[in-house]
């Protein structure tokens, strides 16, 4: 049985990159299904690329492909691989730290490197600026449509030798929890942090109640306010600050009917970090 492909990229859609990958793809089989997770990465941002990748993955069907191209490093000594996650999925990307979070969730349980003498686009010459389209998206296609097996796309490699970018885990100490800014809501500017609904609840703060967010990066504080835990955004007024909880079941920060990210210049990664901390009396 077929499986579906589906492509995300920093690539955009104002010129005709993403519509070649798909030709690429198509032109392997042209009964695959082929899908866009986002196009709209930010350029070079492995980061982000490892978030969407998690946020996405396991609504899809065991089996399905996923090809991630973020690749500042396109040209140089980068690894090209695919990995086999314990969720059942393949990805198809550069080894540059975009498994991260999925390493960290689904976890991986095997790994290859691309044979780009076997794996890429016949005729694509000696271009080593494109591999999107000439290594990625056409490996991906042959995996999905069955062409070739996972063992078929190259040599094992070591799991543990996989590229991981630093990640803060969430904590609970005392009267406070902390952890980082995962991503942002990027469209709103809300905040969503790795800190789950279990780990919060252990504050026992209760919907409608406050709590302290203290936001810090680089160990300076950057933002620091009481602000309303609600179950939605109805339960505070426009301009005004609250967490809730998001879609993946962690905890956000955000601003009713405004961009927080923008308002206060807040990024993602380890080194933004947030604290709640619930407030005595």
């Amino acid at each position: 049985m077929k499986k579906a492909l589906v492509i995300q990229s920093d690539f955009g859609i104002s010129d005709g990159a993403v519509s070649a990958m798909h030709g690429v793809a198509n032109s392997v089989d042209h009964d695959l299904k082929i899908f866009d997770l986002t196009h709209d990465i930010p350029p070079y941002d492995i980061w982000e690329a490892s978030y969407r990748l998690w946020q996405t993955i396991t609504y899809w069907a065991e089996g399905t492909v996923f090809v991630s191209v973020v690749d500042p490093g396109v040209g140089s000594t980068r690894r090209s691989i695919v990995v086999k996650t314990g969720s059942g999925h393949y990805v198809v990307t550069p080894d540059n730290g975009s498994l991260t979070h999925i390493a960290r969730t689904e976890g991986i349980v095997a790994a290859r490197e691309i044979d780009e003498e076997i794996n890429r686009l016949p005729k694509s010459g000696e271009s080593y600026t494109f591999h999107g389209r000439d290594i990625y998206a056409y490996t991906g296609a042959r995996l999905a449509s069955e062409v070739i097996s996972f063992e078929g796309t190259g040599p094992q490699i070591p799991v543990e030798s996989i590229v991981r970018l630093p990640v803060k885990d969430a904590q609970l100490e005392g009267n406070l929890v902390e952890g980082m800014i995962d991503i942002l809501d990027i469209r709103f500017g809300n905040l969503w942090t790795n800190i789950s609904r279990e780990l919060f609840k252990k504050l026992e703060i209760p919907y409608g109640g406050t709590i302290e967010v203290e936001i810090q990066h680089g160990g300076r504080t950057i933002y620091q306010n009481v602000m309303t835990f609600g179950r939605s955004f109805a339960d505070t007024h426009k301009g005004e600050p609250l967490v809730y909880i998001n879609s993946l079941d962690n905890m956000a920060v955000a601003i009713n009917q405004g961009s927080f990210a923008k308002a206060y210049g807040i990024r993602t990664g380890s080194n933004w970090v947030v604290i709640f901390r619930k407030r005595e009396g």
